[in-house]
């Protein structure tokens, strides 16, 4: 089937949104059972979505690639992206564990700017994984195999990263030297409260 029937993710279109609950409910039912053993939450939000077809477009076009469903779905890896937000850094070590031992799921890439930030103070864990799902992928195999895109961190790494969106890219800045140095001192001070936070709740669980 021609791929401009559906757009950029051509046939796959209607099977991404699939593919995309399908490996949330696994996730859900990790948060679920985590939760029924210990009594803690593994994360505190869960968000998911497929990227816009402007958006998927627009990034073929910056990495100077053909607009089609091969470069959306396999050269290019975030058409399905999710983030998995945490009270404590220790449960964002908890979900990528999950995840790495997921059947069905290899993990192509990871990267840990939670330990090695990025030089503007940014803070995430990224994955991206090769899913396994019972859907025809952009290859014709069925089984397929779909990129995800996983972002996990902690509430205080993800409120610095929207507010630092909203600040530099919403904004023409006089002074982006200061506003940079300012951004990544919160960076900083954010992810010393984590630490000070993920130690009180050491000893709180050491004296249950």
């Amino acid at each position: 089937m021609d791929g401009k029937d559906f757009g950029i993710y051509g046939a796959q279109t209607p099977v991404l949104p699939q593919v995309m609950e399908l490996f949330a409910e696994q996730i859900e039912a990790f948060h679920r059972e985590t939760f029924e053993r210990t009594g803690s939450h593994v994360y505190e939000h869960l968000n998911f979505r497929i990227k816009d077809e402007e958006s998927m477009r627009e990034k073929c076009r910056r990495q100077d690639l053909a607009e089609c469903p091969e470069n959306a779905l396999r050269t290019i890896h975030d058409a399905i992206g999710f983030r998995i937000v945490c009270l404590f850094r220790e449960d964002v070590d908890r979900c990528v564990e999950f995840l790495r031992n997921l059947p069905g799921c290899q993990v192509e890439t990871e990267k840990d700017y939670i330990r090695q930030a990025k030089p503007n103070g940014y803070r995430s864990y990224h994955m991206i994984l090769l899913f396994t799902a019972p859907f025809e992928d952009v290859d014709g195999a069925n089984p397929g195999k779909f990129y995800i895109e996983i972002q996990l961190r902690t509430i205080a790494m993800d409120a610095w990263a929207a507010l630092e969106h909203e600040i530099k890219y919403k904004h023409d800045i006089r002074n982006p030297e200061l506003i940079g140095r300012e951004l990544k001192r919160c960076a900083e001070e954010l992810a010393a409260c984590d630490v000070s936070m993920q130690t009180l709740r050491n000893l709180v669980n050491k004296d249950i």
